[in-house]
């Protein structure tokens, strides 16, 4: 019979240590990897091939180039390991707002900002919470995502922010609450991980984080992850969460988790991410054979 093929998206200049251990547990498990690297020059025809090769594909890098190659798989009617709205409506800082207000999960107060001063002034009188933090609806590894003691101080940073972008993308203004970072790792609805991320300053998601350790699961949390999970529509995934006062907040979800937070889990990790996407390929392929 043949050999599942996943296509494995990835955006460093050379393969890393972690694509070697996809490598080698793919390999372990009988599974072939086509390796599709964002950083190298391929033509169309070329990065069509080798989609075509693939039985499902599953992106590992963040970034939009890497997104623009799962919507040409899910086009060529290739699988993929999430849905490419994904990208558009989870990981939108405004929309997961959204999502969480309207199912009950409680997340931190969020205003979308105007992208007129003038507007913006009130807005910001309006949401009467200080310290606040302003992100951009969509961003990584904690870049354009600063905390303002005051509204003037805000208003300096969204020019901050227009200054060093080439658009005025939107912005969003969060209540700022003041907590260490909670990541819940989810694999094919299965909590495999969670990481207390330390950092010493307010932020301690991505790489602000100084340190790592496990934190128990609570019937609380586990709860809200089983909703967040249910209600994004996402089999792979990193939730953060805050915790202030005895009281969960879901902060953010990433469709791309770290899987680095402890060296001895991670061949473990790198498994459950295979074994998932053995399985939504497996039915086509028992089909095929038939």
């Amino acid at each position: 019979m043949k050999k599942i093929t996943i296509g494995y998206i990835f955006g460093s200049q050379s393969p890393t240590e972690e694509e070697e251990l996809f490598l080698k547990v793919a390999k372990d498990k009988d599974l072939e990897l086509v390796m599709i690297n964002v950083s190298e020059n391929m033509s169309v025809i070329e990065l069509e091939e080798k989609i075509k090769q693939c039985d499902i594909v599953f992106n590992n890098t963040a970034g939009a180039l890497a997104q623009e190659i799962v919507k040409m798989a899910e086009f060529l009617g290739i699988k993929t390991s999430s849905d490419s709205k994904v990208y558009f409506y989870t990981e939108d800082k405004w929309m997961f707002y959204l999502k969480c207000k309207k199912a009950d999960i409680p997340t931190p107060e969020t205003m979308l900002l105007s992208n007129n001063f003038n507007s913006v002034k009130k807005q910001l009188t309006d949401f009467n919470h200080q310290p606040i933090i302003l992100k951009r609806v969509v961003g990584e590894q904690g870049e354009f995502v600063k905390k303002a003691e005051t509204k003037e101080e805000a208003i300096q940073i969204i020019k901050s922010f227009y200054e060093r972008g080439l658009e005025r993308l939107p912005i969003i203004a969060q209540q700022y609450i003041k907590s260490h970072a909670y990541r819940v790792t989810v694999i094919g609805g299965k909590i495999v991980q969670t990481a207390l991320k330390i950092g010493y300053g307010w932020k301690a998601t991505g790489m602000y984080a100084e340190k790592s350790e496990k934190f128990e699961l609570d019937d609380e949390i586990i709860k809200l992850t089983n909703k967040l999970v249910k209600v994004c529509k996402i089999d792979i995934c990193g939730i953060d969460f805050l915790k202030n006062n005895g009281n969960w907040y879901a902060l953010e979800i990433n469709s791309e988790p770290s899987l680095d937070f402890f060296k001895e889990e991670k061949e473990m990790l790198v498994g459950e991410v295979l074994d998932l996407l053995k399985s939504k390929v497996e039915p086509i392929s028992q089909d095929k054979s038939s």
